[in-house]
């Protein structure tokens, strides 16, 4: 059976029309890569740390956890 490469996420309808507004005036292709760049500069700020609780105080300085 063939599994495609993606999965489908749900966002809030308001989300999404800031999300198109966004990508559009960013000069992506289609919203789906603009969320995906946002995404992957956003881990990139995680990827580097070493341990779960220095990846733990980054969320916590990027406002993700309190």
């Amino acid at each position: 059976m063939f599994k495609s490469k993606y999965v489908k996420i749900k966002l809030e309808r308001e989300l999404v029309s800031r999300v198109n507004r966004y990508a559009e005036i960013a000069g992506h292709s289609s919203p789906e890569k603009f969320i995906t760049r946002a995404v992957e500069n956003e881990l990139a700020k995680l990827e580097d740390a070493s341990t779960d609780l220095e990846i733990k105080r980054r969320l916590r300085g990027l406002g993700y956890i309190s």
